[in-house]
């Protein structure tokens, strides 16, 4: 799929669900996974004339969130309805710091993120989905032009981002430095971060260099992610190459109605 059929789609999504939370202030708000004790923030973006506001979540998501996709903490229960299982990890993908303690799940492809997508729909009726390439980068710099969201001097970095000047070459959990002015945390370092253009990412991660950093900086797909994959055929899931990637989500203030949501997540999943 490419961008021009991506942007097509997208702009399909204008049905309207009638949904409480539409109608409370456009504010930050904490987002409960019903049956479990796992919540998230997400935070308040304001539009401008090109981009529609939005919702997005605060931090990557964690192992605590994806985890319950995933089905191991939940002992196995049924997913949802139209919801594909992932195949289970073949290595610790948690380079041994587990999937507790606010850390980003990493390592899972692009189609494993949009899976999630659908399956927290499902789980909350709110439809959430990976933000757009020009959604990331615009929430990231918080309406600033330069080149980080805190200006063009690369020397406050380490305030806000791990990266190799800091991170000790790993990752960290989240929330451990400054948010930027719209009080999103980690959008420079840590991992980068799926977006919903064709297999492209974010952000930078905790090994790059403060340039590949920058809020306009991004990171096609590199197939060799997935070249020590000992399954046949090759998981569509993960990546064993790659844990300096992961995602975090959005929720677009105009909801779509239910066959709009199901239409546009099954789309992109069958172009995976």
């Amino acid at each position: 799929m490419n961008r021009t059929m991506l942007a097509c789609l997208v702009s399909l999504l204008t049905g309207q669900v009638d949904h409480p939370t539409q109608k409370a202030p456009f504010s930050a708000y904490t987002q409960q996974i019903a049956g479990t004790s796992v919540s998230f923030v997400m935070a308040p973006i304001p539009g401008n004339g090109k981009i529609d506001s939005f919702w997005m979540e605060e931090h990557e998501v964690t192992y605590e969130e994806y985890v319950l996709f995933q089905d191991e903490a939940l002992d196995k229960a049924p997913l949802p309805d139209g919801i594909t299982r992932p195949s289970p990890p073949y290595i610790d993908f948690t380079l041994g710091m587990g999937k507790t303690g606010g850390f980003p799940a990493n390592s899972m492809s692009q189609y494993g993120a949009i899976m999630y997508c659908k399956w927290l729909y499902k789980r909350t009726g709110i439809f959430y989905r990976l933000p757009t390439e020009a959604e990331w980068e615009y929430a990231c710099g918080a309406g600033s032009a330069a080149s980080y969201p805190f200006g063009d001097d690369p020397s406050q970095l380490a305030q806000y981002g791990w990266y190799s000047g800091n991170s000790d070459n790993k990752y960290h959990a989240v929330k451990q430095l400054k948010p930027n002015a719209w009080g999103l945390y980690d959008m420079l370092g840590n991992i980068a971060e799926w977006t919903l253009d064709p297999l492209t990412l974010k952000g930078g991660c905790f090994r790059d260099a403060a340039d590949q950093l920058r809020s306009a900086a991004r990171l096609p797909y590199d197939r060799k992610w997935n070249a020590r994959d000992p399954q046949i055929p090759k998981s569509k899931w993960w990546n064993a190459d790659a844990p300096f990637i992961g995602f975090r989500i959005m929720r677009p203030i105009k909801q779509p109605d239910a066959a709009a949501a199901s239409a546009f997540y099954d789309k992109l999943l069958t172009k995976k």
